[in-house]
């Protein structure tokens, strides 16, 4: 009896601590896995089909979140610079329509079509992929090298409302960084937006 309480005991522990593991998400150093989600085009995409990238830029992001929007023309340009290094935008919708409508994936190939995004914007339809990045935030940032290590966490630059009082793109001096076979100095910050919509 006592074998069986110990046993169930240990049990209990793995699951709060894995449980716990899986709701906090990558850390840096962490490896990502693939994942396989439905673009705007109506195709599927992995981070496998990115054979020649050195990296990711994997933005969580949506369409009706005031912080996001304040971000998109800044998220164009950032994608034009980071992908000229090998380092493409990912921009990965993780809210529930039905609790946000606006952020249905009809709105997110209208918005994709409105502001002309260069770069990909995938609907993460059972919200399967942001939990396992520990996303909490739209927009949330997560920088992978070509390993798909981990290597930055958090936001974009330091002013989410004032592109023009900006003094640290905490994104693009992660992959100059990287670039450079360094550790970025900075490698976690914190997202600043709107919570992630899901079902209660």
């Amino acid at each position: 009896m006592k074998k069986i309480i110990l046993s169930l005991s240990l049990l209990f522990v793995l699951t709060i601590s894995f449980s716990q593991r899986s709701e906090s998400g990558y850390a840096i150093g962490d490896i990502a896995e693939n994942f396989n989600l439905l673009n705007v085009s109506g195709h599927m995409v992995s981070l496998d089909d990115y054979k020649d990238s050195k990296g990711f830029v994997i933005v969580f992001t949506c369409n009706h979140c005031p912080y996001s929007v304040m971000y998109e023309d800044r998220l164009i340009d950032l994608h034009k610079t980071s992908a000229a290094k090998g380092y493409p935008v990912i921009a990965i919708n993780p809210n529930d329509p039905a609790v946000q409508p606006k952020d249905s994936y009809d709105e997110m190939k209208q918005r994709h079509s409105d502001k002309g995004f260069p770069f990909t914007y995938l609907f993460d339809e059972g919200q399967k992929v942001f939990p396992k990045f520990g996303a909490t935030k739209t927009p949330h940032v997560f920088i992978l090298d070509g390993q798909r290590k981990v290597r930055y966490i958090g936001a974009i630059d330091d002013n989410a409302r004032d592109e023009s009082a900006v003094t640290q793109n905490y994104v693009l001096d992660a992959i100059a960084a990287i670039e450079n076979g360094k550790e970025p100095a900075i490698t976690k910050t914190k997202a600043i937006g709107c919570s992630i919509k899901v079902q209660k």
